[in-house]
């Protein structure tokens, strides 16, 4: 059979589910990334490393709702502390203890978040970040950097679809790594930039991380003209105790926040120097407006709180290593194999990339048939190839995980091609 064929025998649960969610859900779900050729896996439990979906296959989660669940799925630590709040009540119409524990553990651990707000994603994250930065500088100009991805605001979407011209008129995007593009990007405008905006490691733009040169040049530029620095560390900040800053060693005026901070739950925040988030102190005349139902909800905060403790410098330096171990195996059987593809990465943050003289199977690209072929081996991962480990990987599984990758790719090189 066909990879298409094999997987559409194996899940029959989860096309007749995405059969009946295209008929109330534009394109069958409520979030674009999650989609890939023919229908993606309806999943209906997930215990450590691993899921099921409702036909009862099983997967190791390399994916981890891309990077969050960094304890893996139902921690203990986590079940036990959202049961306990949840029993407690889980919203109210005021602030809760728990909030400020979070608060003070994400300052202790990133001391250039002098104040914190919490939201609901890391779209609200940076909205309010660059927000802020406007307020502060009193400039319109936000900078932000080729391949970037800040969620999906019309600012951080600028020149696409559904967003006015006026608002795009006001994002600059700039060449990544690249100190003297940026200069010229913004030559005779560096009065009017209020933010420059960087994830530090990129997530969609290839999980690569910027040269701590080019992070301390910005952190020089931005002083130079007044600009707020802000690092997008909603995937980054999993890389170490201390985040990427802690990392790289520059310091940013303002950072965003999601992702495991929320331990598996909608959780995100931003916050940094006092001066600017103190914008928001609604004790203070013309405050700047920060609502929503669910800021700070006790739950994602008691799971964010029992994530982060259980992240210990020796946990982080765990993933770091399993992620060297997976990387330099692909790098090696790889370029070993004389294949066309390579792999990227930082911590424990990976993605693989298919390279162009791979071929892909019927209408699926070569980045498609990777991924499917990999669901079907039982390995889930982001339909671009991007993954992340989780505490309760181990060494065999990342090994297993790099076999199957590099036995997929060798599937795809054309016949020509000899692997040795």
């Amino acid at each position: 059979m066909s990879l298409i064929d094999t997987y559409l025998a194996r899940t029959p649960g989860s096309r007749a589910l995405f059969e009946r969610a295209t008929a109330s859900l534009p394109g069958g779900s409520t979030r674009t990334t999650v989609f890939n050729p023919p229908y993606p896996p309806y999943m209906i439990r997930g215990e450590g490393l691993r899921t099921w979906d409702v036909d009862g296959n099983e997967y190791r989660d390399f994916l981890g709702n891309y990077t969050s669940l960094i304890l893996g799925h139902a921690h203990p630590d986590v079940v036990a502390a959202v049961e306990a709040q949840v029993r407690r009540g889980s919203a109210f119409a005021a602030p809760t203890e728990v909030e400020i524990e979070l608060a003070e553990e994400i300052r202790r651990r990133l001391p250039s978040v002098e104040r914190i707000r919490f939201t609901n994603s890391g779209t609200e994250a940076t909205m309010f970040a660059i927000r802020a930065a406007r307020a502060f500088t009193g400039r319109p100009l936000l900078a932000k950097f080729a391949r970037a991805y800040h969620g999906t605001h019309d600012t951080a979407l600028a020149g696409t679809p559904g967003v006015p011209d006026g608002i795009s008129d006001l994002v600059v995007e700039l060449p990544w790594d690249d100190a003297d593009g940026v200069e010229r990007g913004l030559a005779g405008r560096e009065r009017e930039v209020a933010a420059i905006i960087i994830e530090p490691v990129q997530g969609a733009g290839g999980v690569r991380a910027a040269d701590p040169a080019f992070l301390r040049f910005l952190r020089n530029y931005a002083n130079r003209i007044g600009a707020v620095l802000i690092f997008d560390e909603i995937i980054a900040f999993r890389i170490g105790p201390n985040g990427a800053q802690g990392v790289f060693e520059v310091r940013p005026d303002l950072t965003t926040l999601g992702k495991i901070v929320g331990g598996g739950f909608p959780l995100a925040a931003f916050g940094g120097r006092a001066e600017i988030m103190d914008r928001f102190d609604a004790r203070r005349p013309g405050a700047l407006s920060h609502g929503g139902t669910f800021n700070g909800n006790p739950v994602g905060a008691a799971a964010g709180l029992a994530t982060l403790r259980y992240l210990t410098p020796d946990r982080y330096n765990r993933l770091a290593s399993l992620g060297e171990r997976l990387r330099g195996r692909l790098a090696d059987t790889i370029a070993g194999g004389g294949i066309d593809a390579r792999v990227e990465g930082i911590a424990s943050l990976f993605q693989v990339f298919a390279g162009p003289t791979l071929q892909g199977e019927g209408q699926l690209s070569a980045t498609e048939t990777l991924f499917l072929g990999l669901l079907v081996d039982g390995f889930h991962l982001a339909p671009r190839g991007m993954g992340a480990i989780s505490t309760p990987a181990t060494e065999a599984d990342v090994d297993a995980l790099a076999d199957a990758v590099v036995s997929r790719l060798k599937a795809m090189q054309p016949a020509a091609v000899s692997v040795r």
